[in-house]
């Protein structure tokens, strides 16, 4: 069976005064029913800009090319008006900001009838009784009076709670979310998170989890793609990210977090340097002038995703010298092979 949802070679850019920005560049990735797929990086690696593609929410002069298939149609080629049937109904996004993304002159039952409404033939009196038990759902308290409430008068967790309610509204089969527990307390992130899970299992919805909090990939998430530069950089499950990483930028990211495994005095270790400029990438490796392994090659070359294990990828020209494979499993061959990316 095909996946729910496929990214095939997508590349984004936007035209600027200064030139093409390239944020997104050939990335290709599958998200089956039911499961969690995370894609984690620094700030400007291309995360949400993958996420907004999915939902067609772009600026209109922005150069999209490749593919977006979404139960085997692609949602590129679709209309405005079909993607608008789309967007909500089957696919939907819990945004960074709720208090941005909700409007603030309408109440947040009047934001849950809407979305209910627009995709349903559901009466008015029925679509209040479901956005009252949606925010039930979702542990706002009262949910019967908080339904009338307007958006400030919500915390920011209630606010992000109710999101998720809104955007769960008609049990979409895909759910996007963008950074959501930004600026949350711990305790809030937390809460939050099971919300999302909770509504994840009472629905079945597979999630995109946009986020570079490597904590929550840990606790949550099935499978993860490591994100650089616009690329895909590694892509495996938890554990193989977490504990058999085959790439310097993912091992950088795992050594620059506090882990509650590490030894006492042991120091973090940021990675040095920035992030690329997309307006002016770097001519082979994007990762080369920050990285400890990079070679004449890397700076002149950049390296395909390259399989190191069934179900585990790694771009880099290093898999010997960093230990994701062997002289021997490269001269064979039979380990490794440029993989779609």
């Amino acid at each position: 069976m095909s996946p729910l949802l496929r990214i095939d070679d997508l590349s984004v850019a936007f035209p600027t005064d200064d030139g093409l920005v390239e944020a997104v560049r050939n990335v290709s990735f599958d998200v089956e029913s039911g499961e969690i797929v995370a894609l984690v990086g620094e700030s400007g690696s291309g995360k949400s800009v993958t996420a907004l593609s999915v939902m067609r929410l772009h600026p209109a002069n922005t150069r999209i090319t490749g593919r977006i298939l979404f139960e085997g149609r692609d949602l590129l080629g679709l209309d405005r008006k079909t993607m608008r049937s789309v967007r909500g109904r089957d696919i939907a996004m819990i945004f960074q900001d709720p208090m941005t993304a909700l409007n603030p002159v309408f109440t947040v039952g009047d934001q849950i009838v809407e979305m209910i409404r627009l995709h349903t033939d559901t009466s008015k009196q029925d679509a209040w009784k479901r956005a009252a038990d949606l925010l039930e759902l979702v542990g706002v308290p009262e949910p019967g009076r908080r339904v009338r409430q307007y958006p400030h008068e919500f915390s920011g967790g209630m606010r992000q709670r109710a999101m998720i309610a809104m955007a769960i509204a008609n049990q979409p089969k895909l759910l996007i979310a963008d950074e959501p527990t930004t600026a949350l307390d711990v305790t809030i992130q937390a809460q939050v998170l099971e919300v999302m899970k909770a509504a994840q299992e009472a629905t079945g919805a597979a999630i995109l989890m946009i986020t570079h909090d490597l904590g929550i990939v840990a606790g949550l998430v099935d499978r993860v793609q490591v994100m650089y530069g616009g690329r895909i950089f590694e892509r495996g499950t938890v554990d193989d990210i977490f504990y058999r990483s085959a790439n310097p930028y993912t091992r950088g990211l795992m050594a620059s977090v506090p882990r509650v495994d590490s030894r006492r005095g042991e120091r973090l270790v940021p990675i040095p340097g920035a992030p690329p400029n997309a307006l002016a990438m770097p001519s082979g490796c994007a990762f080369s002038p920050r990285c400890a392994h990079a070679d004449e090659r890397c700076r002149a070359e950049g390296a395909q995703l390259t399989p190191v294990a069934p179900g585990h990828d790694s771009r880099c020209h290093k898999l010997v010298e960093i230990g994701a494979l062997t002289a021997a499993e490269i001269a064979r061959g039979d380990a490794v092979g440029e993989v779609t990316a």
